[in-house]
Order: C-alpha cells, then structure tokens, then sequence
C-alpha cells in the first residue's frame, strides 16, 4: 500500500523520531512560540537534521496548534512540523497527507522514492516543507481500548471532523509561512500543496476553499468525493460476499490474474502497440465485456463461476439504492484490475492482525460509520464486528447519513470532506489568483474511482466552456493502482511539471513516466528503461508507429 493510514505510520516509525523531533540540545532555527506570536500556536523544539539518505542537512521544527479537550472528553491538538533545509530554493510546499490522517508523517514532500517527484523528493531539492496530523493522534492512548476502529474515534468530535477536513489545512497555511519567514528572514517565492489519496482532497478542498494561499496545488489519486466512495466499502463487500461467504476467497489471486489478462488482451493494442498497457481507457470500455468470463456449462479451466462474475459487474458498477440512483461511481476496467494494491483494497490484505481482512473491512468499515455518518454510528473494533457493520449496511437508511446533519454535528461529512462546489465544480478563486492544479489518477485505483475524477473534470470543462485545462489538468495513469503501484508506469515528475506552469507559464502538455524500482509489480519482460508520456485527459499516449516503442519519444497523444 503506497497511501493511506497503515503507510503514514510505517513512514513515520521507518525514518525514526525525527518525524516529531524535540529539541536535546541547542535549537537550530529562531522560531519560538513568542517570536512566531500566532495565537493558539506553540512551538516545541527545533533540532538539526544531519544529511543522510538522500535528504540535505536540515532543521526540523515541531510544534502544534489549538490545544483543546473536545466535546467527547479526549484531548486534541493540530501537531506539525516543518522541515527546513540549509540551502533553500524560495519554496514552500505543504505536504497533505493520507488515510484518517492522525500521524504527522515526515515532511518530505513525497514518499521516500519520490514516485511523483521524478525520485527526489521536494525537501532534497530545496523545498522547505510542512506536514500535520490534521488535528486528531491516531494512536492516542486514550482510544486503545477501540481496537481497529481508534484511527476513526475522532468522528465523534465535530471540530476534530472539521480539522480532518478542511480547518486544520487553513490554520496551519500562514504558520508554515511564518516560521519560514522567520527562519530564512525573508517569505516563500511560491507556495504549493501536495498529496495523494486523502491527500488529494486535502489538496482538492483547498483549491476551493483557500486558492489565494497557494500558486499551485497537485492532486494524486484524489479522495475529493470521500463519503461517496466510502459507500462503495460496503457495496463491495456484500457484492463480494455473494460470491463466498468468505470474503477472502471470493476473488481469488488466479481469479484477479485471469480478470487482468483477459482485459490487457482485449485493450493492450489500441493504443497501437502491444505492450501490456491499457493506454486507450475509453476504447476499452467498449472492447471488453466481463460477461466473456463467465464458464460454460462443464467448464472449469479459464473462466469465472457466473456468481464471481456478478460480483465483479456489481462492484465495478458503483453502489446504487433500491431506486436506482447512483450513490457513487462506476470504475473503469483497466489491465491493472486485480493487483495486490487492488487486492488488499477489496478482498485479502497481508495484514495479520486484520485476520488478512482488506482495508475497506477495516479502515473502511471504521471511518464511514465513525467520521462520514451523522450522527456517528459506534461500531466494534474486531475484525468480524466491522464486516458485519459493512454487511448490514443499507444504502436508502444509511447511505443519506453522509449528507445529515444535526444541533451537535452542524456540517455533513458531504460539507467538510469536500470541495464546496464538488458537483458543479467552477474553481472561480483559483482563476482569480492565477493559480494552477496538476492532477493525476491511476486507472486502476481501486479506492477512488478514476471514472469520478474523469468526471468531475468534465464537469469542470463543461462549466468553463471548453476552457479547464488552462487552469487545471488531468493526467489518467495505465495500470496504476492506489498512488503508485501495479502494472504500470508509475515514476514522474508531476512536481516540476506543475513548478513550471506556475512560475514559466509552461501549461504541461506531456509528463514522462517510467518504471520504478520500488514498484515491484512491474512486469519482468518490460524494458527496465520504458519511457512513456503521460498525456492531459482526453488524449492517450498512441504510438506513433515509428520508431522504438519503448521511447516516449514516439508516442503522441491522441485524441480518443
């Protein structure tokens, strides 16, 4: 899993304590608490950084901001720190993180390998960079006793909601620029906000709700339509459900490979090579049937029992009420359906303590009944307690709680997860200030639908007269699972792509993508050395028909 709550606290506990380093010895930034004179915020160390692993020598300043106890009885804080390295570039990044948030990861400003970052993270190219926990511990002592559901027990306060949502990215934008200020004597040149997954719609929310402080946002597999796609975890599961009573085994890893090959073979050529890329996502959705799974009378070799069938065509369908109305999404098929990203999402996960159950039967099951329904609904914290809050899930009784509202919980999950203008999506303040938003979306991402995004800008193309891409782009990835992973391409540099935009005027026409090491789902009959251009939606990557195909250089985007 590249993203999401499990990853942010692996980070954290892989790059040490520095993720929330204190002050042993002698400070190594003039930042306090007074000197910064921001009410609500304290300072609570700053301590050097040594170069190592890649990363600069830097200073890290930890701190955080509105300490309260909330309407639940717990204690809360927005806990941050920002790194700062010794040879500044003039930028600030805001690093916006994934999952349920409640862990400040290290503020790098991408993940270790930098897969959107072209594999050097923003903080080694000189980006003073600031990450938070949004408001809320993850592991706070006080909710242990929850089990499995203590990462969402924060949905049972509302500000702590709001901060998760939006509050937390508006109180710490002028506290990053602050202490930057502060500690280089002089503001950031330019501001960005980065993220993937919750990140994302962090980045997302922003945009719309804050576009003067930043001059350029950019969105990774976005959750901006979050409570939505919660809705699916519970679709999914009782589709899968149908199909075995153990969830685990209702799609089988041969099930999955079978499903993923039958599609790149139906769609691998249509964007004029064969080179196990579904690169022509609109072609095929046309060119493949899943009902072609399905075993004959006798037939046991090659195939799909028609109710494993079915319960693929349900969930790849969106979750629906008894009258048909559309709760979500439909999602694309793509070769790289079927991975292990995809495959911990929705049916078997590697982690133990989760009896292997996958992330939407946990992580899930917590966070749409904790955090997206009005008011909170308490689930138990085991893992058969939460496959039975998913299974009892009814989509005309509950799926409406994501919209409610009540005199405690004055917004609705729809209100503080999302962008305001999420369904009519206009984007007014960031044409007014200039500013400029990068997205990409992994095709195969089986926690957000690609199809939702491709939507919501066409919606926004639509609304602008033909006009979106000259203040946002979207960039859809072959194969990609959940912000990175699959069979896929899936290293770039989206950062500098967006750098150049906002301060050359370069709109990005083309992104160079190419294979990452650390994705270890990357076919061993690929070149290690495959480029190929990530082009801005609607046009595919199409080969030229000349020339190395395993070169960016020969591939034009092509309108579909």
């Amino acid at each position: 899993m590249r993203s999401g709550l499990v990853s942010a606290v692996a980070l954290a506990a892989l790059l040490g304590s520095t993720a929330l380093a204190r002050a042993d010895g002698e400070a190594c930034s003039p930042v306090t608490s007074a000197s910064l004179a921001i009410s609500g915020v304290e300072i609570t160390g700053s301590k050097t950084q040594e170069a190592a692993n890649g990363l600069p020598k830097h200073c890290i300043v930890t701190g955080l901001a509105n300490r309260r106890t909330g309407a639940d009885g717990k204690s809360y804080a927005i806990q941050f720190e920002v790194r700062l390295p010794a040879e500044w570039n003039g930028r600030f990044l805001h690093q916006v993180n994934g999952g349920n948030d409640g862990v400040v990861v290290p503020a790098l400003g991408d993940k270790p390998d930098g897969f959107a970052s072209g594999g050097t993270v923003p903080l080694a190219r000189g980006f003073a960079v600031l990450s938070s926990d949004s408001g809320h511990s993850g592991s706070d002592p006080a909710n242990k006793s929850l089990g499995l559901t203590a990462g969402a027990a924060f949905g049972l306060d509302p500000q702590a909601r709001r901060d998760y949502g939006y509050a937390a990215d508006m109180t710490l934008a002028p506290v990053g620029k602050t202490i930057i200020a502060l500690h280089y004597g002089r503001k950031p040149d330019r501001s960005y906000m980065a993220g993937c997954s919750n990140g994302g719609r962090h980045a997302m929310v922003a945009a719309s709700r804050m576009p003067e402080n930043y001059d350029g946002f950019l969105v990774g597999n976005p959750g901006f339509d979050l409570p939505r796609a919660a809705i699916q975890h519970a679709w999914d599961v009782q589709a899968f459900l149908k199909a075995d009573p153990d969830l685990r085994k209702s799609i089988t890893k041969e099930d999955a490979q079978l499903v993923a090959s039958r599609i790149t073979e139906a769609c691998d050529a249509l964007d004029g090579v064969k080179d196990g890329l579904t690169a022509n996502l609109a072609a095929c959705q046309k060119a493949f049937d899943l009902k072609s799974l399905t075993c004959a009378p006798g037939q046991t070799n090659a195939c799909l029992p028609e109710p494993k069938v079915d319960a693929l065509k349900t969930s790849l369908a969106g979750p629906k009420n008894s009258k048909g109305e559309a709760l979500y999404s439909d999602w694309p098929l793509d070769g790289g359906i079927g991975t292990g990203n995809w495959r911990a999402w929705k049916v078997e996960s590697p982690v133990a303590p989760w009896n292997n159950y996958p992330i939407i039967a946990t992580m899930g099951a917590a966070s749409l009944n904790y955090i997206f329904s009005t008011p909170p609904v308490v689930v138990e914290g085991s893992n058969d307690k939460l496959i039975d809050a998913l299974k009892a899930y009814d989509f005309d009784k509950d799926a409406p709680k994501i919209f409610a509202k009540d005199g405690t919980f004055t917004e609705s999950a729809m209100d503080f997860m999302t962008p305001p203008d999420v369904d009519d999506p206009k984007l007014a303040g960031l044409q007014k200030t200039g500013g400029k938003m990068l997205i990409y979306h992994g095709q195969a991402d089986p926690v957000f639908s690609a199809n939702d995004t491709i939507r919501w800008y066409g919606r926004l193309d639509k609304n602008l007269q033909g006009g979106a891409d000259g203040v946002a782009r979207l960039f859809t990835i072959p194969g990609e699972t959940h912000c990175g992973g699959g069979v896929a391409l899936d290293k770039f540099d989206a950062l500098t792509a967006l750098t150049d935009w906002v301060e050359k005027g370069k709109a990005p026409e083309r992104i160079i993508v190419s294979a990452n090491p650390a994705n270890k789902e990357v076919p061993a009959t690929w070149s290690p050395n495959r480029t190929r251009p990530l082009c801005p939606y609607p046009s595919y990557a199409a080969y030229s028909g000349q020339g190395d195909s395993e070169d960016a250089a020969n591939f034009v985007c092509k309108a579909p």
